[in-house]
């Protein structure tokens, strides 16, 4: 394992620990957006979505599991990004910029993760 890989996951897993950090401790904002989804249980799907996060970056972070950890925040990010960003909801203007703009960023995390997904150990 090179020290890029290392270096790269833990950056990669900093922003879900943070994220998730976040949506466990105050989860009452994001929930907001997950209860005009039609989601059930609001406060309850952003702090088990927030500790999966959590639980996943780290192991991700620690080199333990990664390929598995980056699959599991794949599968949180996916509904993160669908139900927090959802920039069509918008006229033209800044909120609806705005929201474009994280969800490129998540579909830029989606493809790191991917990565890491990807990533066998192999020499090449």
């Amino acid at each position: 394992m090179s020290i890029l890989n290392v270096v790269g996951r833990a950056a990669l897993a900093s922003i879900f620990v943070q994220g998730g950090l976040s949506a466990v401790q105050q989860p009452q904002q994001r929930a907001k957006l997950v209860a005009q989804a039609g989601l059930p249980a609001p406060e309850l799907l952003t702090q088990i979505n927030g500790g999966v996060m959590v639980l996943s970056g780290s192991l991700m972070t620690l080199g333990i599991m990664p390929r598995t950890s980056a699959l599991a925040l794949l599968a949180a990010l996916v509904p993160t990004t669908v139900v927090g960003h959802p920039f069509w909801q918008f006229e033209e203007g800044a909120q609806r910029q705005g929201q474009m703009l994280h969800f490129a960023k998540n579909l830029a995390l989606m493809g790191g993760l991917l990565l890491v997904v990807a990533d066998t150990g192999e020499r090449r």
